[in-house]
């Protein structure tokens, strides 16, 4: 079928507004009609600086109304809201152990811009086109997924402002719920807070944390951390975050995250833990970047540890975060600003710049 979306071309490039073809679904595939999907540094990580297949499109935090579904889907039918996640195998042992964000088959069923067995969901002109994105490529007002990266979605709420919910949102509060599982009377410091690490801080407050420091170098930013929770914020442009936060704190915090996946932002995180503390990893980095520390920061029963997608389960977690939006306690809404899809570039400008927390894009009825 035809579609339109946004199109990278170059590695690099901006985006192009294209119509291509999207194949037709296989039996246990989905089409979905894309209303909102929400822009994520990890579109433009991986556009700008991992070599993956190119012409491509990306886009893997969409949330749309399901059009089609084949013979072998169940429990999800045309007309269903959905919010489309990332993709597992289900089979493998990190899957069957309920740690699908961490299945073994992960890059290949996410990243390679094909399916699994390589074949293209995507082509122009009968040519090719790498897609699957995530198993979606939703920067299209079409998308194809599956059944295990689709979570249906109540329709008492607007379905455009979900898509977040996908990756960088669950990415965040999954950081701080599922991953530290930080008890009430923690303390804790978000290194970044972009859309991620604001999510981390918003369920920071849902669990209970009585001292939470919010780290950045935009001191909008910061004001918008203040306004969804944190206790304390540092403008590191200003003052040195590890001497303010064992000031505030005494000791250090008990847990910290890192959502920039710079080095030595990375090692202050580290670096600001009290005995015992933990800090998690959420930021991609750089293909090769390397990170130095001080190995005497690690003693005394403290850790590090990557975290992929909030450890969630998709069709667990994003219900649970929906109920408690709906609750007036995760009003992660206040983050976005709606473009429309033409409008994608300016969208990536805006999000660069600090000017928008998370851009979501719209697609024409």
């Amino acid at each position: 079928m035809k579609i339109t979306a946004a199109l990278v071309k170059s590695m690099g490039e901006p985006f192009e507004i294209e119509e291509i073809d999207l194949d037709d679904p296989r039996s246990d595939e989905i089409i979905v009609r894309i209303t909102g999907a929400g822009l994520c540094h990890t579109d433009l990580f991986f556009r700008d600086h991992v070599p993956i297949p190119i012409p491509s499109v990306f886009g893997h935090e969409g949330a749309g109304i399901v059009e089609k579904v084949g013979e072998k889907v169940v429990n999800i039918e045309p007309g269903d809201h959905v919010v489309l996640s990332y993709n597992s195998c289900g089979s493998c042992n990190r899957c069957l152990q309920g740690y699908p964000s961490y299945c073994q088959d992960w890059q290949k069923i996410n990243l390679n811009g094909t399916r699994a067995d390589g074949s293209y969901t995507l082509s122009k002109d009968g040519s090719p086109l790498y897609g699957a994105f995530f198993n979606q490529s939703s920067f299209a007002n079409y998308a194809l997924a599956s059944q295990r990266n689709t979570v249906k979605v109540p329709k008492d709420i607007p379905l455009e402002m979900l898509g977040p919910l996908g990756c960088g949102v669950q990415t965040g509060a999954g950081a701080v719920l599922n991953a530290l599982r930080t008890p009430a009377g923690s303390t804790i410091a978000v290194f970044g807070v972009g859309s991620v690490g604001l999510s981390a801080i918003m369920a920071a407050v849902v669990a209970g944390c009585t001292t939470i420091v919010g780290i950045d170098i935009q001191q909008r930013r910061l004001e918008v951390a203040q306004q969804f929770g944190a206790t304390h914020v540092i403008n590191a442009n200003e003052e040195k975050p590890v001497e303010k936060i064992q000031s505030i704190t005494g000791s250090g915090v008990n847990f910290s995250i890192d959502t920039t996946a710079v080095p030595s932002v990375y090692r202050q995180a580290i670096e600001s833990l009290d005995q015992m503390g933990v800090c998690g990893l959420v930021g991609v980095p750089k293909p090769g970047i390397e990170v130095n520390l001080e190995m005497s920061n690690l003693l005394w029963g403290r850790s590090t540890r990557g975290i992929i997608e909030g450890d969630s389960i998709p069709q667990v977690f994003i219900p649970q975060l929906i109920e408690l939006y709906k609750q007036g306690r995760f009003p992660f809404d206040k983050l976005i600003k709606y473009y429309p899809i033409e409008n994608i570039n300016q969208a990536v400008q805006d999000s660069i710049d600090g000017i928008t927390v998370k851009p979501v894009l719209t697609f024409a009825m």
